[in-house]
């Protein structure tokens, strides 16, 4: 069938809108049309080819929509329901098995190779099945694994981020860090996956929650969305030492997400005995945290590194839209929608900082 949609054929370049052709699913897998898309800055990393995913690419991995057609052996969704689309995983490796699908043997050949794990595609003359879908487009194939059926009234313009950035968020403080009540922790980078991060703490009942940024607009809504104090990084002579002074002793666990490497020391150095830090920025090959075995070693300290919250999508995005529809997770306010014509604008305004996530529109 043919498609429209948004392709990276050089390195930084921009999106073009083209018109493609899409095959038929095959057994196992969905066709989905498109509704709404959410932009990550995973797409953005590999449009400036941070990781070289093989071009010209179809990016988009945070897709919603509604399913069209189904593949044989597909008996999770059928035609005409409303979908949510995440990360593809295999389901019969040992961290499948054991319900922790974010950490797939096979997450690079289903996810970022650039076609399906045995190396054909459904796209033609392009490649795809970026996170089993590449969804900047006006359809897109998933898989049944990565494909979160939704309820009936589900509102798709919404949906979609909760595919990767926001559950990358929440899901670290709920799934991995799991925080008991009255704990403490503090969050460096407020975009959207660290605004998810601070209103998984306040679901999780974390008594102390500190915002690191250097916006202070962003700062301002995590206030708004659960931190209990915050930091700007760029009005401040040390962050670890402010952060000691609210806590005296240092934070339970800290979640990274800017990937920038002075950022990641700092959520380490700032952690109390035996605290994590999480580490879930994604920067260019050879990003490295540093830390003094020293500051490790003593204290008992725990560096974690997260993907996709350490999300199962089947369990994990049905938690958040309930607890969206019962006021507790309002990541609606974080979203800024556009055309899907309007892709490059929207790249532009995550990257700048004017929308903490873009959702383009497909209608």
């Amino acid at each position: 069938m043919k498609i429209t949609a948004a392709v990276v054929r050089e390195t930084g370049a921009p999106f073009q809108l083209e018109e493609l052709e899409l095959d038929a699913p095959q057994a196992g897998e969905v066709l989905v049309a498109i509704r709404a898309v959410g932009v990550c800055h995973t797409d953005i990393a590999i449009q400036k080819q941070w990781l070289p995913v093989p071009l010209p690419l179809v990016l988009g991995h945070e897709g919603a929509g509604i399913v069209e057609a189904v593949g044989d052996g597909v008996t999770k969704v059928r035609a005409g329901d409303k979908v949510a689309l995440s990360f593809g995983s295999c389901g019969g490796c040992p961290t499948c098995s054991a319900g922790r699908p974010a950490y797939c043997f096979e997450f690079s050949a289903r996810n970022v190779s650039g076609g399906r794990p045995d190396g054909t595609n459904a796209l033609h003359d392009v490649n795809g099945n970026f996170f089993s879908q590449s969804s900047f487009a006006t359809h897109a194939i998933a898989t049944e694994r990565n494909t979160v059926k939704l309820p009936d009234d589900a509102d798709l313009t919404l949906v979609g981020p909760l595919g990767c950035g926001i559950q990358t968020g929440a899901g670290t403080v709920l799934n991995r860090l799991k925080p008991a009540a009255g704990q403490t922790i503090a969050i460096f980078g407020v975009g959207a996956v660290g605004l998810s991060a601070v209103m998984g703490a306040k679901v999780a009942g974390c008594g102390t929650i500190i915002a690191v940024d250097l916006v202070d607009a962003r700062l301002d809504l995590a206030k708004e969305l659960g931190a209990t104090h915050v930091v700007n990084a760029g009005q401040v002579d040390d962050v670890v030492a402010e952060i000691m002074g609210i806590t005296q002793v240092g934070v339970d666990f800290s979640v990274e997400t800017t990937a920038v490497e002075r950022v990641a020391e700092q959520a380490v150095s700032c952690l109390t005995f035996l605290g994590t830090a999480a580490m879930l920025g994604l920067g260019p090959a050879g990003t490295r945290v540093n830390v003094d075995m020293t500051e490790l070693l003593i204290p008992g300290r725990t560096i974690t590194g997260v993907v996709e919250g350490d999300s199962d999508p089947d369990v994990f995005i049905p938690q958040l839209v309930a607890l969206h529809a019962e006021g507790k997770f309002p990541y609606d306010r974080l979203i800024t929608t556009y055309p899907f014509a309007d892709i490059n604008r929207a790249v532009e305004d995550v990257e700048s900082g004017a929308a903490t996530k873009a959702v383009l529109v497909l209608g």
